[in-house]
């Protein structure tokens, strides 16, 4: 394994058990992560329209439009703050959007201009919905397996962390237990 967290702020540099675990939780998390392909980077104009539906829907701001976009595509697309944040400028530069501060953040709501052209992207699926149909994309393979993997590595790590020696002996017999199990399934015709 690779050391992931070098200088891990929860125990000393390379310490124990715990160390070990957040290097397993790295590579598990990095073995699920998108490749690069032709097909997982979201079109130049998805972005937009994708901003332009969610604003049609509600006033955002631009972390809340990042996070809800990741949400509603089961985590296969999360754009960069360096692709929506100019997004966002280049609507407001054209008149479709405005922004306005709200608690020290910059809220984006839809220009009358903005909801007829948000109006028209909504006769087609949002890019959200359309990035799932080429079949590169399987949503439990990319979405819901990891997390279920990730979280059950959270709860082996708080184990690891604050169980007794028969706590952490028992974890152990139940995370062999699964991976035993997890390997029968590929056994499976």
């Amino acid at each position: 394994m690779n050391n992931a967290f070098p200088s891990n702020p929860f125990m000393g540099a390379g310490a124990g058990p715990a160390s070990a675990l957040f290097e397993a939780m790295d590579q598990l998390r990095t073995s699920f992560a998108p490749r690069p392909s032709g097909g997982s980077r979201m079109a130049r104009g998805d972005v937009r329209t994708a901003v332009l539906t969610l604003l049609a829907e509600k006033p955002m701001h631009g972390y809340q439009i990042i996070t809800e976009i990741a949400e509603r595509s089961g985590g296969t697309w999360k754009p960069s703050a360096g692709s929506v944040y100019p997004t966002l400028q280049l609507l407001a530069d054209e008149g479709l959007i405005t922004a306005e501060e709200q608690n020290g953040r910059k809220t984006y709501s839809l220009t009358e201009a903005g909801s007829e052209v948000a109006a028209e992207a909504a006769e087609s699926p949002a890019p959200w919905e359309a990035s799932g149909r080429d079949g590169s994309r399987d949503h439990a393979r990319f979405s819901a397996l990891p997390k279920a993997g990730v979280d059950l590595a959270a709860a082996a790590a708080q184990v690891g962390r604050t169980g007794s020696p028969e706590q952490v002996q028992q974890a152990i017999d139940v995370l062999d237990e699964a991976r035993r199990r997890l390997y029968s399934i590929l056994a499976q015709d």
